[in-house]
């Protein structure tokens, strides 16, 4: 009987040692508690000689004092371990709250607008689009009649002009105003609808179209879809009308592409005429405009450039504009010229020793040398070619639409 207890003692030694050991400082006190006190301390006990600390002189009591001890002892060792569980269960989530900042309001889709650089023809567009949708809506639910309107829409211009952001901007409108249910925008092109394989496209073009319900579709290159005895591309086009027609109140579609290719590819098919008659072309940008990219772009990732050095970016401009004057690719460019001076610059700063941050931050003249197009001073020459060809864009787009509206 007196080794059972004793096994019983140990037992609960080692688990009120391995529970303090869990518990740590926290239930210290705790533990401290049950085993002082007045005229108490730790004894050896029993004929096997084992210490068992923090539960008074066992040898003084009774069998049925050492019992109800005992008991009473793996009660409030295993309360504390439960609460401990408890504790180390709820800890993580308290901190996930403490730690979780709220969320910055999401700007205004028309402020956003506003502060893209140029596109002032394409901020009116838009702003007349809008007030026009947001008045037919508001008609709606007061039950008056509606003029017919197709939200869908044909952007038409050359690569980096901001189609993409100007529609990812409307999708954000048309669910501030109520027309969208959710206002997000899925990009995509030929190959993110069209398969392999015959009767694969549509279900391809189905989980496209499943991911934009609620918002808006942008299909970029989307002429790419029509070609001759394309049975793939024509395949994707027809399950897009379809769904343009079955969810006329929560689904919205923006083809974009060069002016020409989408204007003869929204007119091979009378399905796509019909749905698509509201056509928003973006111009190239100016030399101040691109100049003034490049400059957005060194205040977003804390670049600076030096004085001397800035009219060398312009010159550089100038040059990728003039060397490329047929398929410019306008702020996809001034991007990749950025990229191109920023890695310059890298190298150029991890050869210096302990550089600062101005150094970090500058760009200098060194950093445009051995860039894909050479540095030159841009001459009168320069400017006038740019200028003339400016103004035959702008001619031959009046013409076109004056032709349009006659």
């Amino acid at each position: 009987m007196t080794n059972s207890r004793d096994k019983e003692l140990e037992t609960l030694n080692k688990i009120t040692n391995m529970q303090k050991d869990l518990l740590g400082s926290i239930y210290g006190d705790f533990f401290k508690s049950t085993s002082s006190g007045a005229g108490s301390k730790p004894v050896s006990t029993g004929a096997s000689g084992s210490t068992v600390k923090g539960f008074g002189n066992c040898q003084d009591l009774s069998a049925d004092s050492k019992a109800d001890s005992s008991e009473d002892a793996v009660k409030n060792a295993n309360a504390a371990l439960d609460e401990a569980k408890t504790l180390l269960a709820n800890g993580p989530q308290v901190n996930q709250e403490e730690e979780k900042k709220p969320e910055e309001p999401e700007e205004d889709p028309m402020e956003t607008l506003e502060k893209l650089i140029g596109l002032s023809t394409i901020k009116d567009d838009v702003k007349e689009l809008t007030a026009f949708v947001k008045v037919q809506k508001a008609r709606k639910d007061q039950g008056l009649k509606l003029v017919p309107v197709s939200l869908h829409l044909v952007f038409t211009g050359n690569p980096g002009t901001g189609k993409t952001t100007v529609a990812r901007i409307i999708a954000k409108i048309y669910k501030q105003i109520g027309v969208l249910s959710k206002g997000q925008l899925v990009e995509v092109d030929r190959s993110g609808l069209v398969a392999g394989y015959v009767g694969q496209t549509a279900i391809k073009t189905q989980e496209q179209i499943k991911k934009a319900m609620g918002g808006v579709l942008f299909i970029d290159e989307a002429y790419s879809l029509s070609q001759k005895d394309d049975a793939f591309g024509q395949e994707a086009i027809d399950t897009i009308l379809k769904a343009m027609e079955d969810n006329r109140d929560d689904f919205v579609v923006i083809v974009a592409g060069y002016t020409n290719p989408m204007k003869k590819f929204i007119e091979s098919n009378p399905g796509l005429k019909s749905r698509f008659n509201k056509y928003i072309e973006f111009p190239d940008y100016s030399i101040d405009e691109l100049e003034q990219i490049f400059n957005m772009n060194c205040d977003k990732y804390d670049y600076k450039v030096d004085e001397d050095v800035k009219h060398q970016i312009r010159a550089l401009i100038t040059a990728k504009k003039i060397e490329n004057i047929d398929n410019f690719a306008n702020a996809r460019e001034i991007r990749n010229l950025f990229e191109e001076i920023i890695t310059n610059q890298a190298k150029r700063v991890s050869t210096i020793e302990n550089p600062s941050g101005e150094d970090m931050m500058t760009i200098c003249l060194e950093d445009l040398q051995q860039l894909s197009v050479t540095a030159k001073e841009e001459t009168c020459e320069d400017k006038n070619e740019l200028s003339a060809n400016e103004s035959e864009n702008n001619s031959e787009n009046s013409e076109e639409e004056f032709a349009e509206s006659n």
